[in-house]
């Protein structure tokens, strides 16, 4: 790889020279993410905004073997945009339009900079729905969305992301610029490529258009929390209701330690008490979501719940929402260093999984915070640490190698919705097996021969 100093008046001839940043107070908020303890300075930025401008830049990066990190807002928790050794940022945040509405085809075309906040609040305010919501929704943008496959609270019932993208405008390592899917509901021509690019973290292309499915927003919602004395009370009311069956949109939990830490930043009253509480959500048509909201108000009763409260109005759905999309931001706030991780076991393995984390951080003398998506299994246990305590870290180091032993152990998966980056690549073979990851290797260097884009993440080529 060139010595990207040496290459500036070409890549001046490419975009103007207030869009290329190199001086060192410049370069300094690109060199980490949402990850905790990961920082890399980058030889330089550049702010593209249009496509011709970021196929010209990979046509000279490729060129020049110049390694590229294609970068949004940077909320990321794998790593995933943590610049390389002399690695050129190639950052999106200037492609914040939002493009089309198709309301007879109930699709939306975005560019990546354009935060997910915005897809959802366009969508809402033409009576649509863009269900998506990881819970970094307010500054998230879509092109990151798509690179890590996001997910989100209303992952059970609606999916994530991978299901509503039905096309995109994506540029190839060499400069080459491709459109893949479409607008039709149906087309199964070929290969399906979306799934190749679609949480690739930027390892394989980069996005410049995005075409987003839509669905006819939901006609009412109701909001509930229960309260438990045992986390298993909880995973078995989760259980019932699946098995009714129901599919709410909403199944979240936290654990006591983030009870705690929630309500003292929100103070929206939750009982501090609980060894564990479930936010459950239903939506849809008025009538069968106020039936399916007194049916799992009575399984959470059956399975043990101490007490089942009705959110009586939208504000109140809506505070308590807000409570748990604020689970990382409480915790962060109880030490100086906060990982937050992402594992996924099936919903069967959820209590005995959560048990098994709550023992191990006695025993690493550790503290950890737990909550998640319960609906779908994904567990997000939160490591509450100082960076600059070196035994600590340590500590912490094995404590999550053990998770994911144990996550692999009970069928599961090392990351749900944050994706592998940096943070998880050694985790990898042991989650997908080797010959997984050789394939994926393979389709790197068919993409991407010279290894110029996003290098060093999920796997070594």
């Amino acid at each position: 790889m060139t010595d990207l100093t040496s290459n500036f008046g070409q890549l001046a001839s490419i975009l103007p020279a207030e869009r290329i940043l190199t001086a060192a107070e410049d370069l300094i908020p690109y060199s980490f993410d949402g990850t905790a303890a990961l920082s890399q300075r980058p030889a330089a930025v550049v702010l593209a905004e249009t496509t011709e401008e970021v196929s010209r830049v990979l046509r000279w990066a490729n060129e020049t073997r110049t390694p590229i990190v294609t970068r949004g807002s940077g909320t990321g928790l794998a790593g995933g945009s943590i610049p390389s050794v002399g690695s050129l940022v190639l950052c999106l945040s200037r492609f914040g339009r939002v493009l089309e509405l198709d309301r007879r085809n109930l699709t939306l075309l975005v560019e990546p900079g354009v935060t997910t906040q915005t897809v959802f609040d366009t969508a809402d305010a033409a009576g649509l729905l863009y269900p998506p919501d990881p819970g970094s929704m307010k500054i998230s943008t879509i092109g990151g969305n798509v690179a890590s496959n996001s997910g989100g609270l209303r992952g059970l019932k609606y999916g994530v992301t991978k299901d509503y993208v039905m096309g995109f405008e994506i540029v190839l390592p060499n400069g080459d610029v491709t459109w893949i899917g479409n607008k039709c509901v149906k087309d199964v021509a070929g290969y399906s490529l979306r799934e190749v690019f679609i949480g690739s973290e930027g390892t394989l292309g980069v996005f410049t258009k995005i075409l987003l499915r839509l669905l006819p927003k939901p006609a009412a919602k109701r909001t509930l929390l229960a309260v438990y004395a045992r986390m298993e009370d909880a995973a078995e009311t989760v259980s019932a209701i699946i098995a009714h069956p129901i599919i709410p949109c909403t199944l979240e939990f936290l654990d006591r330690t983030t009870i705690q830490c929630v309500e003292d930043y929100t103070k929206v009253g939750l009982p501090r008490e609980a060894e564990a509480i479930l936010l459950m959500e239903t939506d849809g048509h008025p009538a069968v979501v106020t039936e399916e909201a007194e049916i799992m108000a009575q399984l959470a009763r059956k399975q043990g719940a101490l007490d089942v409260r009705l959110a009586k109005t939208a504000e109140e759905s809506l505070r308590l929402a807000t409570a748990r999309r604020s689970a990382f931001a409480a915790l962060a706030r109880v030490a100086p260093t906060t990982v937050l991780e992402d594992v996924t076991v099936p919903r069967s393995e959820l209590a005995g999984m959560v048990k098994f984390i709550q023992e191990l951080a006695k025993r690493h003398r550790i503290r950890i915070g737990i909550f998640g998506h319960m609906g779908d299994g994904n567990l997000h246990p939160t490591f509450l640490t100082n960076e600059k305590d070196i035994d600590e870290m340590h500590r912490m180091e094995l404590a999550f190698a053990e998770i994911v032993a144990e996550t692999v152990r009970r069928g599961g998966t090392i990351t749900g919705e944050h994706g592998v980056g940096l943070a998880k690549k050694k985790f990898l073979p042991q989650s997908v097996g080797g010959l997984n990851v050789e394939i994926m290797r393979k389709l790197k260097r068919l993409f991407d021969p010279n290894l110029i884009l996003n290098p060093g993440k999920m796997f070594d080529c």
